[in-house]
């Protein structure tokens, strides 16, 4: 049987089934038997409890796992919430119902906004189980520990527990819910713990069960035989051998060099990528600064991060994307006004410009880190659709001493304007995420429109193709920075499409990279036009797959 959702990374895993225990059940609803001001010391005491464990265990992990801890800290702290608490305690509730409830009104509200408000609605969950845990003296939820290796099987899972995955036992993850954007897989793809979210059936695995978790293929094959249990063996020791094998710059097989970068969220991933064989980086993102702030960070503030960054890469390319914020990432300083349609609404350059000062100061800060250190900075505006816009930026950027500038193609009106875009830039960086999510109109956080988020669909080819060939037209870099070019053959594709460089996140490098080294730029071409000709994402990966086993084959049987 198979089972099927989103795969994170490219690994594979073969194990038995162990299932994470179910939620704790909802507090009874009764009245105390204390009075307010006890149950509101109850209450903050186990709030502050369950505050310093997060925090705790966010600096023990380090990298984007520290972020998403440290956010979920301050949910535990957050003042609103406490003063629900408070209300709800003086109605002559139980700290525990008085919690749930509160957490419950705050969940709600969340998913109401939708889109990446929606994905944080897990993470205050998993707050307020820890918080009613602490209160009834009971260990908190948290991973099965059976003793032995295994496939861990979740509904979701907790950013802290993500965190903290012991990868000597858990073999690999499915979950029920979740996305590609989920902190689960963000926090799974950054540790390359092999993992399929948003797997509907998985509910019906039960404790034991056998499975191979193939996360390139986006599967989960249940009770396999022998001889599929043997292939997915001979997958993981193919990738282990690549991860082991020395690092060398990213080239096809011709010698034609495609440079590979890594995404980061923040200077701390920076040693690791530059481990993992980064050659740079091809997408910065510069929000952590942001989101958690009630103002936004000073000039000196955003130069000292961005000089830590600038200093880790001497002599290479690094690409920041200035903030990308608003609509369905509100900040209180920059757009908070609620919209029908946050998707569509005033974010990425919009936003920026509608608060020029705060787009400025960010350009001022990043040019002054430049000044700083010896890494070739490249600046880019996320969420570009126009030629005017591109104009305003690059002008923008140029003026306050900023040398190299670009933009994102991330909204289909990019990509067909493509020419006479990059005729006002120096380079265009194509984010496939966005782009896949408004070609196909499936918003990118909504599981039931998942199938359609998927860049192999000749749609989305084709405007990556009409960005490399104006790329290619007037001599301007195209790279790519969605998650797309973590898939090993769809980075083939990619670059027979037009792109020069490719950026993923640390994990991928040592899969892309070896499998850019099995092809010629004549062969990727032709693998990239099997994939245009196909009607659907199914079908142009098929077709990718079969074009690249012929073109194996032949050489095999010339040699």
């Amino acid at each position: 049987m198979e089972l099927n959702g989103t795969g994170v990374g490219q690994g594979v895993a073969v194990g038995p089934v162990v299932r994470m225990a179910e939620p704790l059940p909802e507090p009874v609803d009764r009245p105390s038997h204390l009075d307010p001001e006890r149950e509101g010391e109850r209450a903050r005491g186990a709030l502050s409890v369950v505050a310093a464990e997060l925090a705790g265990k966010g600096a023990r992990a380090g990298g984007a796992a520290r972020d998403v801890l440290e956010a979920q800290a301050m949910m535990a702290e957050d003042p609103t919430l406490g003063d629900d608490i408070t209300a709800r305690l003086e109605g002559g509730k139980t700290a525990e119902r008085a919690v749930f409830e509160a957490f419950a009104a705050f969940r709600d509200l969340l998913l109401d906004m939708g889109g990446y408000m929606a994905e944080r609605a897990t993470d205050l969950d998993d707050v307020s189980q820890r918080v009613v845990a602490n209160l009834l003296k009971l260990p908190a939820p948290g991973v099965p520990n059976p003793g032995h290796p295994f496939v861990l099987v979740a509904r979701d899972l907790a950013p802290a527990d993500t965190a903290m995955l012991d990868l000597d036992q858990v073999l690999a993850l499915v979950t029920i819910d979740g996305g590609p954007t989920s902190h689960t897989a963000i926090l799974a793809r950054e540790k390359s713990i092999v993992a399929v979210v948003g797997v509907k059936d998985a509910a019906s695995l039960a404790d034991g069960d056998t499975v191979i978790v193939d996360a390139e293929n986006s599967r989960v094959d249940v009770a396999p035989d022998d001889d599929a249990i043997a292939s997915a063996r001979e997958r993981i020791a193919e990738r282990r051998a690549r991860a082991e094998a020395p690092v060398t710059p990213g080239a096809l097989r011709d010698g034609t060099s495609i440079p590979l970068l890594a995404n980061l969220g923040s200077a701390d991933g920076a040693a690791e990528a530059v481990r993992l064989g980064a050659e740079g980086v091809g997408l910065f993102r510069t929000e952590f600064l942001f989101l958690d702030a009630d103002t936004a960070p000073s000039v000196s503030e955003q130069t000292e991060q961005y000089t830590k960054l600038l200093r880790a890469f001497p002599g290479q390319k690094v690409v920041v994307r200035v903030l990308d914020a608003g609509a369905d990432k509100p900040l209180s300083f920059l757009n908070d006004a609620p919209e029908e349609n946050p998707a569509l609404g005033l974010r990425g350059i919009r936003a920026l410009r509608a608060s020029e000062e705060i787009l400025r100061e960010q350009l001022t800060a990043l040019a002054q880190a430049d000044a700083a250190s010896e890494a070739d900075l490249w600046v880019m505006a996320p969420m570009v659709a126009t030629v005017d816009e591109t104009r305003y930026f690059t002008a923008l950027a140029r003026e306050l001493g900023l040398n190299t500038v670009g933009v994102m193609v991330e909204v289909p009106s990019a990509a067909l304007l493509a020419d006479r875009i990059l005729a006002e830039t120096d380079f265009a960086s194509i984010g496939t995420n966005d782009l896949t999510q408004y070609t196909m109109a499936a918003d990118r956080m909504l599981g039931s429109v998942a199938s359609l988020q998927d860049p192999w669909h000749p749609a989305v080819l084709s405007l990556v193709a009409s960005v490399g060939a104006a790329g290619r037209t007037q001599d301007k870099p195209v790279g790519i920075c969605g998650e797309a070019a973590a898939d090993p053959l769809l980075a083939v594709v990619l670059v027979g499409l037009g792109a020069t460089t490719l950026s993923m996140s640390p994990s991928a490098l040592a899969d892309v990279r070896a499998s850019l080294a099995r092809y010629s730029s004549d062969d990727a071409e032709a693998i990239a036009r099997a994939a245009l000709a196909a009607e659907g994402a199914a079908d142009a990966r098929r077709a990718a797959h079969e074009a690249a086993a012929a073109l194996t084959s032949t050489r095999e049987t010339a040699s």
